[in-house]
């Protein structure tokens, strides 16, 4: 399992995980496409936002490895802004590519891209 060094372990000040430390002996927690409901939490939102940033700091628009990172995070981004990089896609193997929807991603969180110039 890939680590990614100098991608934020959880987001700051509280319980929301970004990464995970070491692979599951009996295999990677599937991704899955969660529904986000309009009443989410602002905890919840605020959570994602930051991810959203991290993955564009961290990646871009370029492919990256599933690798270390929260199967649970990217399940609520996964299908709208986090898509797979490939096909067939294993959403099981943590060597799985995927892929920031940059335009998907502006329109969700726009918050996650503020101060950059674009």
């Amino acid at each position: 399992m890939l680590k990614h060094r100098g991608f934020p372990g959880r987001l700051p000040g509280s319980d929301f995980q970004f990464t995970i430390r070491r692979a599951n002996p009996k295999g990677a927690t599937p991704i899955v496409r969660r529904e986000r409901y309009r009443d989410r939490r602002p905890a919840d939102r605020m959570a994602d936002t930051a991810f959203v940033r991290a993955l564009w700091e961290q990646f871009g628009d370029e492919p990256f490895e599933r690798g270390n990172l929260d199967a649970g995070r990217l399940s609520w981004l996964f299908g709208r802004e986090v898509k797979p990089a490939e096909d067939p896609f294993d959403p099981e193997d943590y060597e799985a590519l995927l892929v920031l929807d940059v335009n998907a991603a502006r329109a969700a969180f726009p918050e996650a891209f503020e101060g950059e110039g674009a």
